[in-house]
This record gives C-alpha cells, structure tokens and sequence, in this order.
C-alpha cells in the first residue's frame, strides 16, 4: 500500500507564497484561483500580525487539500467524479464533474475551487507542466498533490520550491519514510482533527 502525504514544519514557513505560486505554475490555475494557500493564523487578512505594538507575532499556515483518508467530499460527489487513488491522493475526474458543488460545501478545509466562468489566464495561453489537463467551466479544481509529478517519482511543486524546506513529502505507509516517522511521533498538528476526515497533510511545529 501507498498512502503519499506532505507534512509541514510551520516553524521553518517564512510566508513568502512560493508555495502557493509554483503550485498555480505548475497547474495552470487560472486567474483569480489558488489551490494552495498561505493563511496568517488568528488574522482576517494574509500576513497581518497577532499582539499590540511592539509585541507583535505572525505565523503562516499554508492551506490545500488535506488528501484526507476519510474524504467527507467523496462522500457526497454524485457522480463519482471525487475519488481516492491507489496513491492515496484524492482527484477529480474532470469528465465525471458536473458542477453541482457538494464536495465544495462539504470540505471542512475550504480547499476547492469552482469555475464558474471560462478560465482565463493573464498570459494569454496555458502554462506548466504540459500533462496536467485543462479545466473548463463549470468543474471543480483542487491540489491534486501534483498527481502527473507524483506518479513519476518526482515531488510536488510546493515541495520542490519550498526555499526554506518546510515541506516534508513521501508515503505514510513506508515505515522508513521520513514523514512516516515524524506522523508516528505524535508532535503534531491536524486540522479540524474533530471531523474525522484523517488528513494525510499535517503540521510540525
């Protein structure tokens, strides 16, 4: 068994979005959406800052699907479009989707997108990795944990340019894997853990 996960050393996140933009490169998201978020926690704006003059703090929490074992958006898809791999990773079979946004409304991580118009892109024509499929309107889009990346061996995006190497990416059912070891110590954080979703991306900190 395969169970791929990224796990997130929050000390070690600066806040600089890379993240968020090699992700959006990678996958030729279109204008206006995001799969991969930079939070400030405790904030309603990105990187404002918890405290009173000068005993200020600032911390990041970057947000994307959680690629949860116990997915509550497959759950509630209609059609079957939302579906766990063999990898582990939770996809969307674009084919399947018919826009009814049930997954949407039932992720407790608020992490996907809807096209609710023609995706347009700035620079006038698709980018990135040349496999990724195009989206049109009226489907739904999420971190994919770079599924064209992943299934040849290669790290996600957000991994790879992580600057300050706050992502940890590998497979929860490896024993020797890294982020297998850090999961089995216990010392760590999971989103909305009350929901019973059982994310495979979680927090160090």
């Amino acid at each position: 068994m395969t169970k791929l996960a990224i796990a997130i050393n929050l000390d070690r996140c600066v806040g600089c979005h890379t993240c968020a933009i090699s992700c959006k490169m990678n996958n030729n998201v279109p204008d206006g959406m995001l799969w991969n978020r930079v939070l400030t926690q405790d904030c309603d704006v990105i990187d404002g800052a918890v405290g009173t003059y000068p005993y200020l703090s600032r911390t990041y929490l970057p947000v994307a699907c959680q690629h949860c074992e116990n997915p509550a958006c497959q759950k509630v898809c209609p059609t079957g479009a939302t579906y766990k791999d063999e990898l582990g990773r939770v996809e969307i079979d674009y084919d399947k989707c018919i826009g009814c946004r049930m997954c949407m409304a039932a992720c407790p991580y608020n992490a996907r997108t809807f096209n609710w118009s023609e995706p347009k892109r700035s620079a006038g024509f698709n980018y990135g990795n040349k496999d990724v499929p195009v989206r049109s309107k009226g489907v739904m889009e999420k971190c994919t944990l770079c599924k064209e990346r992943t299934a040849a061996d290669e790290l996600p995006m957000c991994v790879r340019c992580c600057p300050s190497r706050a992502r940890i990416y590998g497979d929860l059912d490896d024993p020797d894997s890294e982020i297998s070891k850090l999961r089995s110590q216990g010392k760590v954080r999971i989103l909305l853990e009350d929901k019973g979703t059982n994310p495979q991306v979680f927090y160090l900190q």
